[in-house]
């Protein structure tokens, strides 16, 4: 698969087989993604690897702290507080999509509870990546971070395995740092599950639309 056709069909994948990942092969595209630009060759990124006993701890301390009414405490802000159009409108049709492909209907807290607790359990993927950036660093620092991911993904893709970037699992960073031994002076940014997509999951079988090229783009001569 090319470029142009890996950042295309890149999706964010919520269903994964019960296959494992070869350790040689993580380290393949991590070693892809350590090419990303960084302002004066910064390279902020630092990245831990979860699997197995780890991954599934680290899911149960989340949801045991959500399920406590213990107050999420992310490092940042990654949404709004509040929204306006036209992202207020992409945000509802993200969510009814995917609930809408799951089968869960409003009134369905528990079913909603569920899909939301999948994202602490990287969706059942064999692999976790969480990411890390320090503190004193600013954003342009976080701009490069974005690169690195992007680069993860489209590598991921190459090596015929599916990715989905996940900001829930920077909710409890606390719970994060504490478990994996980091330095509070790593910021936790996100997670993302890494495996071989279940082509046949609910989950990945809708897409969301993208605005034309005319929608975001001035020309200037």
């Amino acid at each position: 698969m090319n470029t142009i056709e890996s950042i295309k069909t890149r999706h964010a994948t919520r269903g994964y087989l019960d296959k494992p990942v070869e350790h040689e092969l993580i380290e393949k595209i991590l070693d892809a993604a350590r090419f990303a630009p960084s302002g004066v060759n910064t390279q902020p990124w630092q990245v831990a690897v979860v699997q197995g006993n780890t991954k599934q701890q680290l899911a149960e301390q989340i949801i045991a702290a959500k399920e406590n009414n213990q107050s999420p405490n992310p490092d940042y802000a990654y949404y709004p507080e509040l929204w306006d159009e036209p992202y207020k409108s992409r945000r509802k049709d993200c969510g009814l999509a995917l609930y809408q492909a799951l089968e869960i209907r409003r009134k369905d807290t528990e079913k909603q509870k569920q899909a939301w607790d999948n994202n602490y359990r990287f969706f059942n993927a064999p692999v976790g990546l969480l990411f890390f950036i320090d503190k004193q660093l600013n954003q342009g620092s976080w701009l490069d971070m974005g690169m690195f991911l992007q680069n993860i993904m489209l590598a991921a893709t190459h090596y015929g395995l599916n990715t989905c970037p996940q900001a829930a699992l920077a909710e409890y960073p606390d719970i994060v740092r504490s478990l994996l031994n980091f330095d509070e002076k790593y910021a936790v940014v996100c997670g993302m599950a890494l495996g071989y997509e279940d082509k046949t999951h609910p989950a990945n079988r809708y897409r969301l639309d993208r605005e034309p090229v005319d929608s975001f783009t001035c020309w200037f001569e």
